[in-house]
Formats: structure tokens, sequence, C-alpha cells
């Protein structure tokens, strides 16, 4: 994935944050105890799993760190933040995280130079630990979950679905098996993630999670797939390839993510929303946008199936 797609303003995806920074301002006032998680040691730790290189990250960070402060005033009329002062407000660490082949290089020299937070970046996969017990205080992570850790095993054996030859994805499937190896290999990776971060975050702590409707996306998904049927047709690409491919992407539904956490049990859920990003944006959204943003997500993929 080279550096111009990413940089490029993702529309869906800064909508789709936008919509929840109301609900996640609202989260912190309401039930961020800011003043007794920083008691200890009047730092406040932050981290966003799969932040990519910006710089949608940044902007997250900022209101939310602003929004922190401003809790923070306000409980200071109350409350003492350390033992020494009555109006010292809190430092700010924040942990960006992505796969060690993230370009963190153009993450860290994006930094907006007027940040109120320290920063540090994490790399590895979030599907596992990565922060020492009960150090993070608020976790986030926006349009990252969806993605699977792996392919599902059983689409690695063609006959496991025979009629979805040339399907690069479970929307796209005539088998009902394929979506379900999907949503199989999807409720190992969110348990595995939830289980990770039942260790790292302390007791009191928050976690805002943003995924993605990947419906919106369908008929992108189906020119793909149909041009990469042209391209064996025409004999540029190799037929076994394209049986073998499919993108490693599940997108669940309300109800069925609901489930996968009530029944890990390590966390409770105290809001849940549905909103379309798309309402945000002013205008109809082009398709050169739709084709930057998919582009931008799955050309590193693309790129290393078929070479």
């Amino acid at each position: 994935m080279d550096e111009l797609n990413v940089m490029k303003i993702n529309l869906i995806w800064r909508a789709s944050a936008d919509a929840a920074k109301e609900m996640i301002k609202e989260a912190i006032y309401d039930e961020f105890d800011i003043a007794t998680l920083s008691s200890y040691s009047n730092t406040i730790r932050i981290a966003d799993f799969g932040c990519s290189i910006g710089p949608n990250t940044f902007i997250a960070m900022q209101y939310m760190v602003e929004a922190m402060e401003v809790k923070c005033h306000a409980q200071s009329q109350h409350l003492t933040f350390t033992s020494t002062s009555t109006s010292k407000l809190p430092e700010f660490h924040v942990f960006f995280n992505d796969h060690a082949s993230n370009d963190f290089n153009t993450l860290f020299t994006s930094f907006p130079p007027d940040r109120h937070y320290f920063a540090a970046g994490v790399p590895g996969s979030f599907h596992g630990r990565l922060f020492p017990e009960s150090s993070l205080h608020f976790v986030y992570s926006s349009f990252a979950l969806h993605w699977l850790s792996k392919l599902p095993k059983p689409l690695l054996d063609i006959s496991f679905h025979p009629q979805d030859r040339r399907r690069i994805h479970y929307m796209s499937a005539a088998s009902s098996k394929v979506t379900q190896a999907y949503a199989a290999q999807f409720a190992e990776d969110i348990a595995n993630f939830l289980n990770a971060r039942a260790n790292e975050i302390v007791a009191g702590g928050m976690m805002v999670l943003i995924l993605p409707d990947l419906d919106l996306w369908r008929v992108m998904f189906n020119s793909l797939e149909q041009s990469l049927i042209e391209m064996v047709e025409t004999g540029s690409i190799c037929e076994a390839k394209v049986d073998s491919f499919y993108l490693p992407e599940y997108s669940p539904s309300p109800k069925e993510m609901k489930h996968l956490i009530e029944t890990n049990g390590c966390f409770s859920i105290r809001r849940m929303e549905l909103y379309d990003p798309l309402s945000k944006i002013d205008g109809p959204v082009c398709t050169p946008t739709m084709i930057m943003s998919m582009r931008a997500g799955i050309e590193g993929i693309l790129t290393e199936h078929f070479g």
C-alpha cells in the first residue's frame, strides 16, 4: 500500500469516527472516572488499536483527550487529582498500535505539533497481549476489528466450497458454509481481542469499538471480483490464484456482536448504536473516492497474493 492511498482523506472512515464523536464524549463525561483512575500515577494511558498512519487516529485522540481534560476540570472542583495538588491535570500517554508492517515512520512524522499527550508506537497483532496487566485506562479501535487474523481454515480447501470458485468474499458466496467459516473465525478473533484487553485495562477503564458495515462495500467487492474473473479469462492471472483468494474481512451484525461480547463475559456493554456514516457526508460520494478508499485497505493484500 503506498502512502498516497492512505493519506487521502478517507471520507467514509472519517464520517464514521465523526458520527461516534459525540457518543464517545458523552461516555467520557458520564462514565469515565478520570479523577480516580489518575489518582495513583497522575497519568492516563490510552491505546488506539489498528491506528494505521493517520490522520484519522490523530483526530480521534485529540477529541478524546480534550473531552477528558474537560472532565478533569469538572471533577477538580470536587475531587483531588493528587495528594499535593487540587488543580493539576493528569498527563496523557497515547499508544498507537498496528501490525509491525505498518509505516510507523510516517505515523511519527505526522504527529500534530500541538498535541496534549505523549506518544509511543506499539507494533504487533491486537489479537494478543501487547501491554502489561492493568496498564491501560482507555482503549479505542476504529475500522480495524473487522480484519480477520487469518483466512478461515476451511476456505483453504476448494472442495469445501466448489460452487464458490472465483468468489472473493462471503457476501458473494453461494454456500452458507463460507459465511459460517468467516463468522467462526471472527468469533475466535474477537474472543482473543477481548481476553487480551481484559488483562490490560484497569478496573473502571473504558473501551470504544467502531466496526464498519461491509455491506456499504458490497458493490465495490463485486466489481473487484468481476475484474479478477475478466483477468483470468484474458490470461492475465492464474485461475487457481483467484479460486484461492478471499478478502479476510467480516462484518458482524449488532445482535451477533452483542452475543459475542456477552458470551465472552469480560466486559459489559453500556451503549451500542447503529449509524450511517454517509449521512455525515455533504453531497454524494463519488466513485473515485470509494475506489480510493477500498484500494487503501486492500491493495497490500492483493499485491501479496497476486504479486
